[in-house]
C-alpha cells in the first residue's frame, strides 16, 4: 500500500469521495504541512487534506488525479465552493518523490496547466484531524459538502 494526501476544500467531502473509489484501501481526516503537531490551533499554515491509502496495483496516482480533479476547481486559489482561506487550498502531497513527480507531470500534460493553482509538495508535516472530522459525512450525511451529490457518491461501491 502507498499513501498520498489530497487537500480540496473542506476534508469532509473530500473524505466522503475518496473512500469510495476503487483501489483506495483507508482514508482519514487530517492536515498537511502545518507548524505544530496538534489541533488545537486554529491554524498553523496547514492544509485540510485526506490521508489516501490506495493500492498502485489497483489504481495509479494518474487515475486518483482524474477522480480529484471531479471534485476540486483546479482554478480556484485558497477557495473551494463556500470553504475560503489558506487551509482550503487544493493540493497533493506525499513523502515519495515519485507521486509528486507523477502529479507534476499529471498537471502539466494538461491543456489548462497555466490556470491550475494546485499545490504540489512534500509532506512536511502530518496531524491526524479530531475524531468529529473522521468519516464526518459517512456518519452525518447532511452535512455541509461544497461537494455535490451526484458527484460526492458517484464511485460507492
Amino acid at each position: 500500500m502507498e499513501k498520498i494526501y489530497f487537500a480540496g476544500g473542506c476534508l469532509w467531502g473530500v473524505q466522503e469521495f475518496m473512500r469510495h473509489l476503487p483501489g483506495v484501501i483507508n482514508t482519514q481526516a487530517g492536515r498537511a504541512n502545518g507548524t505544530t503537531d496538534n489541533t488545537k490551533t486554529d491554524y498553523d499554515g496547514y492544509a485540510e487534506c485526506v490521508l489516501t491509502e490506495f493500492d498502485p496495483e489497483q489504481v495509479s496516482v494518474e487515475q486518483l488525479m482524474d477522480f480529484f480533479f471531479e471534485i476540486i476547481d483546479p482554478y480556484s486559489l485558497n477557495k473551494q465552493g463556500e470553504d475560503v482561506g489558506t487551509k482550503y487550498r487544493t493540493g497533493v502531497y506525499s513523502v515519495n518523490p515519485k507521486h509528486l513527480k507523477l502529479v507534476e507531470q499529471y498537471i502539466a500534460a494538461r491543456s489548462d496547466a497555466e490556470k491550475i493553482v494546485v499545490e504540489v509538495l512534500p509532506l512536511s508535516n502530518y496531524v491526524k484531524s479530531d475524531e468529529e472530522h473522521q468519516d464526518r459525512l459517512t456518519l452525518r450525511p447532511d452535512d455541509y459538502c461544497h461537494i455535490p451529490q451526484n458527484l460526492l457518491h458517484k464511485y460507492k461501491r
